[in-house]
């Protein structure tokens, strides 16, 4: 993945995309990161199928430092997909080549969501002696902001359980400010015309005892095979409470929050540049 993302960020394109999900975890080097098969992107272009496709072609076709990969331009197809059924966006598949192995490759690209603060260039670390891409890519903030809007939708429907994982791992490893974070919340729950919940589904016991939830932590636990992850829901969920909810609190009243997050928390009082 991280030949074709090189060759992304070198592209004419590189700039409407902006890496988030599983991905940006590896880009902030963050332990304990979940793999995945997929790269996703925010789109910052028309989301016709043709236009993402004509961007992935150019990108699979740009002309680089042999690092021994190839990527078949004709082998490009992409498809509509929508997201939580709410969110539409386009999928891109293609494939690679290493030699005699042939890599089959998945490009999510979503379109419309807001990143506060803006994205950064990041450069994504590489496992080879081999330039490293460089591209844009969401902050912490807003991946927080996006994954708890969803808990907030989807309440005790959620199974997206690498969500919880995401938000429980960045802060227990990261130092967050708190108008920061609460600014990026704010704005992500205003777009997806969501309301801040005081008292969110997904913080109670209700959800963290519910025995298909359970089933399907267990589930995600033991497919990510990462180690020192908990094995408990609840303690999951109840590290996730503490750290959202002071925010949260005073994202209902409609208070602007300050504080520091130092990892495992609590938030320290304090203003805020």
């Amino acid at each position: 993945m991280e030949r074709f993302l090189y060759r992304l960020g070198k592209s004419d394109h590189g700039r409407k995309f902006i890496l988030k999900g599983a991905l940006m975890l590896v880009a902030w080097e963050a332990p304990l990161a979940r793999s995945t098969k997929d790269i996703d992107l925010l789109g910052r272009m028309n989301n016709t199928i043709e236009d993402v496709v004509d961007a992935i072609k150019a990108a699979c076709s740009l002309e680089v430092i042999p690092d021994g990969m190839l990527f078949d331009v004709k082998s490009v197809v992409g498809q509509r997909i929508a997201e939580e059924a709410d969110y539409e966006g386009v999928r891109v598949r293609f494939r690679g080549n290493l030699g005699n192995a042939r890599i089959t490759m998945q490009v999510d690209v979503g379109f419309g969501d807001v990143i506060s603060p803006g994205p950064d260039e990041v450069d994504y670390p590489t496992l080879l002696d081999l330039p490293a891409p460089r591209l844009l890519g969401y902050s912490r903030e807003s991946a927080i902001a996006e994954k708890f809007e969803a808990m907030v939708k989807l309440g005790i429907l959620n199974s997206r359980m690498k969500d919880f994982f995401d938000i429980w791992l960045l802060s227990r490893q990261f130092e967050f400010n708190g108008r920061t974070l609460s600014d990026a919340i704010r704005e992500t729950f205003s777009h997806r015309e969501t309301e801040v919940s005081v008292s969110p589904v997904a913080f109670t016991k209700a959800f963290s005892d519910d025995p298909a939830k359970i089933l399907q932590w267990r589930a995600f636990v033991r497919k990510s095979r990462i180690p020192a992850i908990p094995e408990s829901l609840g303690d999951v969920v109840a590290h996730i409470a503490h750290f959202l909810g002071p925010v949260v609190e005073a994202l209902s009243r409609k208070d602007p929050f300050f504080g520091t997050w130092r990892p495992p928390g609590p938030w320290v009082a304090g203003k805020n540049r």
